[in-house]
């Protein structure tokens, strides 16, 4: 019989003689969840966190979501993955297709780096050309093509790019180039002089917390257009969480391909590339030929269980006001944020979208990542420390080695309320340790579960915890003095 361990030391210690860092490879090795509940964790030595991290994405709608429970537990005697078609993989493209406006077919993979990787080979075949053109600190997953410049320590001459890990040959490294994130001028200049040597271009259109500029996704469409590159819409991350047809939908800007990943899956491993039908047809040995033909073949491509989670979680974001109310969250907390370290003195930039943002600390704009690791890391550091300590758990904003997502999100679907009291505390105090003055109020936090089933009812309830949050991050800004941290 295995032996039950409670205590995290013991834990960690188990996890350093079997793991490499001893850890997954994704967040703190020292955190280790045992389990979630709507928009809860708890740790292994019992702690409970609000969970902000959501598991990197794809918890949209919390832990154990009711209906996607109901949805998987139907699929699973039913048998869990085939290697052949299934109706429920079927089902899943057809919704992507009728939400994404460049879906016109779907390929199902199991992870996100997948789905970038073939979709960046995909350009490669459909155009006959070699270079693909990202964007310096863009987060395409894990292949060799994408772990360049992704956080470089030194900044390089663009359009130069530099492997971001041991183990990728030079000549990987030369069929990319390498953009600075919403300089239009730079875009226009590069392509005008090595435009017919691209074979297609990949961009997050919000960059981790960036949100790309307008102009600059309209220009970079039109660009590529001109000089007959393959555009290639990251979506991973915005797939039906900017909007339910994603930053397409947001932006109004259509790519040739975009990828997806995290709320298709519904909690589970599923991405996909999706596209043109003429594109698509690459995948298809009968239409293009043995010579034209893009092999892909995955074990768990596209199984039922995940497609069945994957199926239930965008039905349930598509009900009416999910997406408005969603933003309006965001937007509040984004605005009480600001006032509130704007009247404790401390520079610093709300930056992103209202469904997925963070705080930076630094007083200078943040539209490109060598704007944003001039920000104050230190100050950082402490202030997730402090949130961490507080019972909060998010990934600190670690850009420079992994972007992060951005934490401050508020998802719901049919909310329901949980009360909660939240001690409220200064985040920047030294060493990310609290100071002991907290709120005597409790803080609403919202959980994704059945329960308000009217538009009005949420707005409702949703003003009610607006105001409760606003106080809480107002108090907690003004005990602490501008030059606290510093």
């Amino acid at each position: 019989m295995a032996k039950i361990v409670h205590h995290r030391d013991e834990w960690v210690a188990r996890a350093r003689e079997i793991l490499p860092a001893g850890g997954l490879g994704n967040f703190d090795p020292g955190v280790f969840i045992r389990k979630g509940a709507g928009l809860r964790v708890w740790s292994e030595d019992g702690r409970e966190f609000i969970d902000l991290l959501i598991g990197s994405g794809p918890m949209i709608l919390g832990h154990g979501h009711p209906e996607v429970l109901e949805a998987v537990s139907e699929q699973l005697p039913l048998g869990m993955t085939f290697f052949a078609n299934n109706s429920r993989a079927v089902e899943l493209a057809e919704e992507i297709c009728r939400a994404v406006a460049c879906a016109e077919q779907v390929r199902f993979v199991s992870s996100g780096g997948e789905a970038d990787m073939f979709a960046m080979r995909l350009e490669r075949a459909h155009s006959g050309r070699d270079l693909i053109l990202k964007f310096e600190a863009g987060n395409h997953e894990m292949s060799a093509e994408t772990q360049m410049s992704l956080a470089p320590t030194r900044p390089a001459n663009y359009p130069d790019a530099i492997a971001d890990s041991a183990g990728i040959p030079d000549s990987v490294r030369r069929g990319i180039l390498v953009a600075p994130f919403n300089d239009v001028e730079f875009l226009q200049k590069l392509l005008d002089q090595q435009g017919d040597e691209i074979a297609g271009v990949i961009v997050e259109p919000l960059q981790r917390i960036i949100p790309a500029d307008a102009r600059f996704l309209r220009k970079l469409r039109s660009a590529c257009d001109r000089h007959g590159i393959m555009l290639i819409f990251d979506e991973i991350v915005t797939g039906f969480r900017l909007a339910y047809g994603g930053a397409q939908e947001y932006y109004g800007v259509i790519p040739d391909v975009c990828t997806l990943g995290k709320v298709i899956g519904g909690g589970f491993p599923l991405a996909a590339i999706a596209g043109r039908r003429d594109i698509m047809a690459d995948f298809d040995r009968e239409q293009v030929g043995a010579e034209g033909f893009l092999m892909q073949v995955g074990t768990l491509s596209g199984n039922p269980v995940a497609a069945s989670a994957g199926l239930k979680t965008p039905e349930i974001l598509r009900r009416s006001g999910t997406y408005d109310q969603l933003r309006a969250s965001g937007k509040h907390i984004m605005s009480a944020a600001s006032a509130a370290l704007d009247g404790a003195g401390h520079a610093h930039r709300v930056v992103g979208l209202e469904s997925l943002f963070d705080v930076v600390l630094a007083a200078q704009r943040v539209t490109d990542y060598r704007e944003f690791i001039a920000a104050d890391k230190a100050k950082g550091d402490r202030f997730n420390a402090s949130l961490r300590s507080n019972g909060i758990l998010k990934a600190p904003g670690k850009l420079t080695c992994q972007p992060p997502y951005p934490k401050m999100i508020s998802t719901k679907s049919r909310a329901r309320l949980i009360q909660q009291q939240v001690p409220c505390k200064s985040a920047f105090s030294a060493g990310g340790r609290s100071s002991n003055m907290q709120l005597e109020f409790p803080v609403t936090w919202f959980w994704p579960g059945p329960g308000l089933q009217t538009v009005h009812e949420r707005v409702s309830k949703g003003t009610e915890w607006y105001r409760t949050l606003g106080r809480c991050v107002s108090n907690a800004a003004t005990w602490l003095p501008a030059d606290a941290a510093d």
